[in-house]
């Protein structure tokens, strides 16, 4: 797959002048009594979206929001998203509540040169997951320019991330997914050394396809959370009552042969993952207890182990951060990170629980090289995975 992908900045300022262009994004985001609870996620897609307004583009802004199971179900309507874009844009925001049929046609005919229509819930049919061809026909209809800007939904080929742009000549990537694609091709394709890989989260199985397409190139690969606790059984090591994938013990052993994989020193242990617990730190997770973090002395490891300059990928939490007492492997490996990143390291951190952990860190997303907006995308693509979204636009050059 060519790696390269045309974006919407590669292109001449009029390409899209008067053009209908389908923008699909990823909003789908909190809503609690009607209003958007944690807008992160729109933010993210302003840059593309005030990009092609700027350059007269006729926009139909398109995104799933929840599972809604392929019918209706006003829970998972986009109405208010149409409200808090409309807030952020500083500017009206047109919706219509549907994303196929005639309601959706005259709204679209009706649109002027830079504005903006937003689509209801595309899940909301079936055939959006289903990848449907009609569905993907009657979509790709309405425009003449298709982009991307929704890299946490590229590891999926849904009617609106892949079919419809097989209808499309013109297929592009938003700022937003040029920005993944360049990040995360460093990494996965061409990271300077020294490469260090910093893994966390609950279980080995999540990563297993990102272990083996990585271990070649890191030089080292930091291990934490709760995928920790198998590495460490299948070094005969005491784990208590902390986390474990027996089928994989087999699995790890391999990759500890390798001598790349360093496994925490010390750990918090507790008598029960929750607020309130007891816990301390130890070397030795006795039978009763369950490791929740890593220990002091681990933390000082990992840090020195970050390096100044070269490459670094984190993904996944060092422990159960829902508990502040279990979150400090977490925070300061994160601060650790940043420090490096000041001074040379490329860092590449994502993951569901990245901006968790930034938020108790007391960090921006700008003290990191990139923060990933996807979960499992981030982690297919760095499997050496080639994304339906992804590959089916148009290649640059």
């Amino acid at each position: 797959m060519n790696y390269s992908k045309l974006s919407i900045i590669d292109l001449p300022d009029n390409t899209f002048k008067g053009k209908k262009v389908f923008l699909r994004v990823d909003f789908n985001v909190p809503v609690k009594d009607g209003k958007v609870i944690d807008d992160i996620r729109i933010r993210k897609t302003i840059p593309t979206i005030t990009y092609l307004l700027d350059r007269d583009g006729k926009l139909i802004v398109a995104s799933h929001l929840g599972r809604p199971k392929g019918s209706r179900d006003p829970k998972y309507s986009l109405r208010p998203v149409a409200e808090k874009l409309s807030e952020l844009l500083k500017s009206r925001v047109n919706f219509v509540d549907d994303c196929v049929g005639e309601k959706v046609e005259k709204a679209v005919r009706d649109l002027k040169e830079g504005e903006l229509l937003l689509l209801e819930n595309l899940r909301f049919y079936e055939e959006e997951e289903k990848n449907d061809p009609e569905f993907s026909r009657k979509l790709a209809s309405m425009c003449d320019i298709y982009v991307n800007d929704a890299f946490a939904t590229a590891h999926r080929a849904h009617a609106s991330t892949y079919g419809i742009a097989q209808h499309i000549e013109l297929r592009l990537a938003g700022i937003l997914m040029k920005k993944e694609i360049d990040a995360l091709t460093k990494v996965r394709e061409n990271p300077e050394h020294p490469f260090v890989v910093l893994l966390g989260g609950a279980k080995v199985k999540d990563k297993v396809g990102l272990i083996e397409y990585l271990l070649p190139k890191a030089d080292a690969f930091l291990i934490g959370g709760g995928m920790a606790y198998t590495f460490l059984y299948a070094m005969d090591k005491k784990i208590g009552k902390s986390l474990l994938e027996e089928d994989l013990v087999d699995k790890v052993k391999e990759y500890i042969s390798t001598e790349k994989i360093i496994l925490p020193e010390d750990h918090v242990i507790a008598d029960k993952v929750s607020a309130g617990a007891n816990y301390r730190a130890d070397r030795e997770i006795p039978d009763d207890m369950i490791g929740v973090d890593i220990g002091p002395i681990t933390i000082q490891r990992y840090a020195s182990l970050i390096p100044d300059s070269g490459t670094l990928f984190w993904n996944g939490p060092l422990g159960v951060i829902e508990v502040d007492e279990f979150s400090k492997g977490s925070t300061e490996i994160c601060r650790a990170i940043a420090y490096k990143t000041k001074h040379g390291l490329f860092s590449v951190i994502g993951g569901g629980d990245t901006l968790t952990i930034l938020e108790k860190a007391k960090l921006d997303e700008d003290e990191f090289s990139h923060v990933s907006s996807g979960g499992g995308a981030t982690l297919e693509y760095l499997a050496g995975i080639d994304l339906p979204g992804i590959k089916i636009l148009n290649d640059k050059g």
